[in-house]
């Protein structure tokens, strides 16, 4: 019986292991990251996204990201930028002037995914926004945004959020 153990794990051991699958999630966020960056850089500065987006693509995080998803969140969040702030805003305890520069930034990005993006589950939608805030927010801005978030994607999500809860 110990023979055949040890031939299982010789055997199991000299098997070659397959290439690891590309983890396109780190891309992602990676990109969310750089749009992040983007949108804050835009708001701060009052100018347009496209010396922003020169700018980016010279950031050193670009090559890790998902380029076509980078530029497609970009794009999107600045063609929707006063839907996604109107829509904010029913969710938030202050003016949207008010939020600090990250926050809005993070919640322009995870609203717009939110409410546009339907192939993302809106449970992924909250854990990437709120780790965004976990890294470049405020001491607690991470539990401001999980809030807002959450009362965002029973509004935008109602079917998916009712079937998750049941």
């Amino acid at each position: 019986m110990a023979d055949n153990i040890t031939s299982l794990v010789v055997d199991a051991d000299t098997k070659k292991k397959p290439a690891a699958k590309k983890n396109t999630g780190k891309n992602r966020r990676k990109s969310r990251e750089l749009v992040m960056k983007a949108v804050y850089r835009s708001m701060l500065n009052q100018s347009g996204i496209e010396p922003i987006l020169r700018d980016m693509i010279d950031d050193p995080d670009y090559n890790k990201a998902d380029e076509a998803y980078f530029k497609s969140l970009l794009e999107a969040v600045t063609t929707h930028v006063n839907e996604l702030d109107e829509k904010m805003a029913n969710f938030i305890d202050r003016q949207v002037t008010e939020l600090s520069p990250v926050e809005h930034a993070i919640l322009r990005i995870s609203c717009c995914e939110m409410m546009f993006d339907m192939s993302i589950p809106y449970r992924v939608v909250i854990n990437e926004g709120v780790e965004l805030a976990k890294i470049y927010g405020g001491v607690d801005g991470h539990k401001y945004i999980n809030g807002v978030l959450d009362k965002l994607a029973t509004d935008v999500r109602v079917a998916e959020v009712k079937s998750f809860r049941s």
